[in-house]
């Protein structure tokens, strides 16, 4: 077992840091406060290959592999959750669906241009009455001569709004549960299709990212929009959150660290009873258990992402990668507020931000105990029925 990265996962790591550094860093507190994130930022990253990381080249993309994507993942999260989770979405939910599911000719038209940049993604699956359970899902489509037409609501989509691209899950006339879902491409624009309420600055976190309802009555597209077969969305749909959880798995991480980088600023900085609070063993052990689980969430990413650059089933990795990342990340938000004492409880530390973007990390995409839910099917094996 080698846990030496190779010299591209070196490469694409460094490069992603600096630009955190340099790009996003100095910027993320004012994005917040304007609840708005420059184009421009996004129109850097594409000319770096950030927006199609594990994409391969013929497709637009940069054909990183996925453990240096995810490190990458990381290093973005460490600057600004909300610039992680546009990212997330647009690569592992939209862009990778298309990568897995769609046909050439959609490959062609809109994933070579969401990898290069060109175009934004989103993905809408969850629904008012549908979020830890999707097979519930009401949105409705049905095959009208050449077309689809699409009625129903969507919620809490990220890009929602911003979107050029849409995958948009909804289930044939007459079908119910897991039979009939389906996945279709629905461009911004579109007759029928709108956003309704769009959350930014009203979140508890992310209040940079866009949060968007997504409205669609007698939407019509092309019948040839639909991704994979009808039926296929379930299948569709947990393939890919598969892909989109090991993103947020590797932003929990990098919460995390800026979390812990943060507190060991502070804790040799802030002078208490004549001399610095690291010096007292109850800011000690906060720091020690901090810096462990941090490297042992980790490393269940890079496993998981391991896996998958192997070609092989990584389900049950990616819930435990997810399902502790998201746990240590709470975890360290608070350790990093209380060292911080009064200051920590201000907008003028970083460390607020990171306790409220933190807490997103258990509930999107799964939350903490649907991941529960797959590690013991996975390990014990299916009961229920």
């Amino acid at each position: 077992m080698d846990f030496r990265l190779t010299e591209e996962q070196k490469m694409v790591q460094q490069m992603a840091r600096e630009f955190a550094e340099n790009e996003m860093m100095p910027h993320a507190a004012e994005w917040e406060k304007n609840n708005e994130i420059p184009m421009e930022l996004y129109r850097k990253m594409a000319e770096l290959g950030m927006l199609g990381g594990p994409i391969p080249e013929e497709y637009g993309g940069a054909g990183m592999d996925y453990v240096a994507y995810h490190l990458m993942i990381e290093e973005i999260a460490r600057a600004c959750s909300s610039v992680r989770t546009t990212v997330s979405v647009h690569t592992s939910l939209a862009s990778t669906t298309l990568l897995l599911f769609g046909s050439e000719e959609q490959k062609q038209k809109y994933l070579v241009p969401m990898a290069k940049g060109e175009k934004l993604g989103a993905w809408a699956l969850t629904e008012p009455d549908a979020g830890s359970d999707p097979a519930n899902l009401r949105t409705n489509a049905k095959l009208d001569g050449d077309e689809w037409v699409l009625n129903g609501t969507k919620v809490f989509i990220s890009n929602g709004d911003i979107a050029d691209v849409v995958i948009v899950f909804a289930r044939k006339e007459g079908t119910t549960k897991h039979e009939g879902i389906c996945a279709f491409i629905v461009e911004k624009g579109t007759p029928g299709f709108r956003p309704g309420k769009v959350e930014i600055g009203s979140k508890l976190g992310l209040r940079a990212s866009h949060t968007a309802e997504l409205i669609f009555e007698d939407c019509r597209i092309p019948k040839e929009n639909i991704v994979g077969e009808v039926g296929q969305g379930w299948k569709i749909a947990m393939k890919t959150l598969d892909s989109g959880r090991l993103s947020v798995a590797a932003g929990a991480v990098g919460i995390a660290r800026a979390c812990l980088e943060e507190s060991v600023k502070f804790a040799r900085e802030r002078i208490a009873f004549g001399r610095p609070i690291g010096a007292f063993q109850l800011i000690k052990e906060m720091i020690a258990q901090m810096s462990t689980e941090i490297d042992a969430a980790r490393f269940l990413v890079l496993r998981a992402a391991h896996k998958r650059d192997l070609d092989e089933d990584n389900t049950l990795e990616v819930s435990m990668a997810k399902l502790y990342s998201a746990q240590v990340v709470m975890k360290a938000a608070d350790y990093a507020v209380q060292i911080h004492g009064g200051y920590g409880y201000s907008s003028e530390f970083p460390v607020e931000r990171y306790f409220r973007d933190a807490k997103v990390c258990s509930i999107y995409e799964g939350t903490n105990e649907i991941q529960k839910i797959i590690i013991a099917r996975n390990v014990i094996g299916e009961l229920e029925r």
